[in-house]
């Protein structure tokens, strides 16, 4: 026996002032999974239920500010009775092409959320992630409509559990789609911890053997990637909590150690030990344990403070 699961898309109407959405919907497509691999939670079961609701409730609120966006988050929230039919539905209009339907990528994408709740945990995770460490994220809804890296990152997912299903013909091809939309290329067999933001996205880059822990923060122009002189596990893994500056590359099969942080620009090629901070080409430990100076205790960086060596920067402690 099968379940269906209903897929309702918004008809181009005027909207009343009483947003009276229920009244908008209409079927144009039913996804038949097995009753086994989607269950329709109550609200008591999972208090992470909450956050689709948040999600819900403040796209009516922008809509009663901004009432031209009616249509476009109908279509993308109001429509939708969970954060798994909303993400299949956003990432396939996203990703689809001439030769590759969205409903043909919906019906995928929904099915490999339904059956894998760690995903939709990691999904929630990673919006929270957002909203808390980025002073730009205004709100859950403006993340998950807006930012490249959070969409990026949940199509990984989806990617990521294709790979591991051995349907890898698949997890590239939407690896692809995302690195011509998004702008940011990660192997679908790398694999990433919950809590992650991406902030921007743009030029990111991770290697197939790389494995990124739990809320770990990844700014643009980052590259987690391999040395080119090995084969096999060659790429870094970076444990919990650490933040990667922008344009900096780790390359390697190292270990970046829990709640390190690596400085814009920098390029890491040994171990960072946990709780550390190094900076600079090739970077150097100024911070933690083993490396008393901490970065706290720098003066706001001026050009006194500066020196540059090989057109790189580096601090004068």
């Amino acid at each position: 026996m099968t379940a269906c699961i209903h897929r309702c898309r918004p008809q181009v109407l005027e909207f009343e002032s009483n947003h009276s959405y229920s009244n908008f919907c209409y079927s144009d497509q039913f996804s038949c999974k097995p009753i086994s691999s989607f269950v329709h939670k109550h609200q008591d079961e999972d208090e992470d239920d909450d956050l689709w609701l948040k999600i819900r409730d403040e796209a009516r609120s922008d809509i009663d500010q901004e009432p031209i966006l009616a249509n476009c988050y109908f279509t993308a929230i109001l429509s939708h009775f969970s954060i798994e039919s909303g993400l299949a539905d956003l990432l396939s209009l996203k990703l689809s092409s001439v030769s590759l339907a969205s409903g043909t990528l919906y019906d995928l994408f929904v099915g490999v959320l339904a059956e894998d709740q760690e995903i939709v945990r990691a999904v929630k995770d990673d919006l929270r992630a957002v909203k808390e460490r980025d002073p730009a994220c205004i709100s859950y809804v403006h993340c998950f409509l807006n930012y490249k890296g959070f969409l990026g990152c949940q199509a990984h997912r989806i990617a990521h559990k294709l790979w591991s299903e051995n349907r890898k013909s698949l997890a590239f091809l939407i690896q692809n789609r995302v690195s011509e939309v998004f702008g940011l290329d990660i192997h679908p067999g790398a694999k990433i911890g919950r809590g992650l933001m991406l902030d921007h996205a743009t030029g990111v880059v991770i290697g197939e053997t790389a494995v990124i822990g739990n809320n770990v923060s990844i700014l643009h122009n980052v590259t987690l990637g391999g040395t080119g002189k090995s084969g096999g596990d060659r790429h870094p893994k970076i444990g919990d909590g650490v933040l990667i500056g922008a344009g900096s590359s780790i390359l390697g099969n190292l270990r970046i150690g829990e709640g390190a942080k690596i400085g814009a620009g920098s390029v890491v090629l040994k171990d960072v030990p946990a709780r550390t901070t190094a900076v600079g080409n090739p970077a150097k430990l100024i911070g933690g344990k083993e490396n008393p100076v901490k970065v706290d205790k720098i003066p706001s960086l001026t050009m006194d403070h500066v020196q540059y060596v090989n057109g790189w920067s580096n601090y004068v402690i």
